[in-house]
C-alpha cells in the first residue's frame, strides 16, 4: 500500500514539474535511429547484440543475472556494454524515458 501511495506522489510531482508522459511512438523513433542497427525489435534473435522482442518478460537482463526493470535497462543504456556504446550523453532522459516505454511494448 505504501508503494502505491509512494509511486502515486511520485506521479503527481512529475506531472506538477512539466513532465510528460513517456510516449511509445516516440521511443519507437529513437530506437530506430539508434538501436535498431544493432538490436532487433521483432524478434530474439542475436543481431549485433540481442534482440529484444519480450525484454520485459525475460528474467534477466544479462548474463550477470541482473533483473530486468527500469532501472537496470536504464543503467545498460546509460553505460552501455561490451559492444554497446553508452548513450548517457547521447539521449536525452525525455528520450530515454520514451525508449523505456517503447521497449515495454515489444
Amino acid at each position: 500500500m505504501r508503494g502505491m501511495i509512494l509511486g502515486a506522489l511520485v506521479a503527481l510531482v512529475g506531472a506538477a514539474a512539466g513532465e510528460q508522459k513517456p510516449d511509445a511512438s516516440k521511443g519507437n523513433e529513437t530506437f530506430d535511429e539508434q538501436c535498431s542497427s544493432c538490436h532487433y525489435a521483432d524478434r530474439i534473435d542475436d543481431k549485433v547484440g540481442p534482440g529484444l522482442k519480450w525484454l520485459y518478460s525475460k528474467g534477466k537482463l544479462d548474463a550477470n543475472g541482473k533483473p530486468v526493470n527500469d532501472a537496470n535497462v536504464l543503467g545498460m543504456i546509460n553505460r552501455g556494454g561490451k559492444q554497446m556504446p553508452a548513450f548517457k550523453n547521447t539521449l536525452t532522459e525525455e528520450d530515454k524515458s520514451n525508449l523505456l516505454a517503447y521497449l515495454k511494448t515489444l
